[in-house]
């Protein structure tokens, strides 16, 4: 059983990659949302890391902290009444199994529709079974998340000068977009760290297959980017900021020049609380270069798909797959 109020229990870890956590990166890029350049800061975190990391945001500390303590109040229930919320479709309640094609973590989580107009049939039942003050606080912060995700890239498509400004954000706002947010709760693991000095992995490396990924955490550390030259370094975590990174699709409309970042969660010694609001296109849009991103005679590093195409392919993928692999453009002979 995985539970807050209990410690982790060492039988259940034997499945569950383990690896050396690092120090502190003093290097994440900071945006102030509230800066007058931010869109080119942005635009300049994006390139580089895929990842940045938001303040002066406006999303006022009460409202996280309210879902927070929803999330901390649902994870401690029993096991027999979260399991009611599941087995995952993908949208529902989750333990230890990621996916379905064999990962595993140090995790339970929440996994719920954040798109009104195509909500599942899991995400109203979840809602139903829980208390109206959960359902409350999570419509809430999605509205405000949502919102500012679509003026970050807004801004970015003024970084980027591309026109129309909302060639980006539009895609989130569409009534068909196929977006979603995720509760994660990563227990301790004192016991572990005691005995060998090494972290459980919570959640294995992965890069995300969305546009843009909105997270937000409790103030435990856990979270590590990959840079460009392979080596993790682990993100001081900030419960008052968001961090914000480029996903697969991302990727692919700037045409490789914003890199989806490959990303993992260790376990730690106190609970990890995480909510991210995962930002995707409809089903049927088509993914491609940014014609307007394309400089003269720049060739498309990838084969035109949408979205339904490339979500399907992910899910049969294991996390750790390059999964954008399968839709690069083979170079010629």
């Amino acid at each position: 059983m995985v539970v807050l109020s209990q410690p982790a229990a060492l039988d259940h870890c034997s499945p569950i990659k383990s690896c050396k956590a690092s120090g502190f990166f003093d290097g994440i890029p900071e945006v102030d949302f509230t800066d007058p350049q931010a869109k080119t800061r942005i635009v300049k975190a994006c390139e580089e890391y895929g990842f940045f990391k938001l303040v002066n945001h406006g999303i006022p500390f009460q409202l996280m902290a309210k879902l927070q303590a929803q999330t901390v109040k649902f994870f401690k229930k029993s096991q027999y009444v979260k399991d009611r919320a599941g087995p995952p479709d993908p949208f529902g309640y989750g333990c230890k199994k990621i996916g379905p094609n064999g990962d595993v973590g140090w995790i339970e989580y929440l996994l719920l529709n954040s798109n009104p107009q195509v909500t599942s049939s899991k995400t109203r039942a979840i809602f139903q079974e829980t208390e109206e003050d959960f359902r409350f606080a999570v419509e809430e912060y999605i509205f405000a998340v949502k919102k500012m995700a679509y003026e970050v890239l807004e801004l970015m498509a003024e970084g980027l000068n591309i026109q129309p400004r909302n060639v980006l954000s539009k895609l989130l706002k569409d009534e068909k977009s196929d977006s979603c947010f995720r509760l994660n709760h990563y227990p301790p693991s004192p016991q572990l760290q005691a005995l060998s000095g090494r972290n459980l992995i919570g959640f294995g490396e992965h890069t995300d297959p969305q546009i843009i990924s909105v997270l937000r955490s409790n103030n435990t550390s856990g979270l590590q980017i990959q840079l460009k030259d392979g080596s993790w370094v682990s993100v001081p975590p900030d419960e008052t900021s968001f961090f914000l990174n480029v996903g697969d699709a991302l990727q692919v409309m700037t045409n490789g020049r914003f890199r989806s970042v490959k990303h993992r969660v260790l376990a730690a010694e106190k609970s990890r609380i995480s909510m991210i609001y995962f930002g995707g296109p409809p089903l049927c849009e088509k993914i491609a270069p940014l014609p307007n991103l394309l400089a003269k005679g720049e060739e498309s590093l990838y084969k035109e798909f949408t979205w339904c195409e490339y979500k399907k392919s992910a899910y049969k993928s294991r996390l750790a797959d390059y999964r954008l692999g399968l839709f690069e453009k083979t170079a010629p002979y």
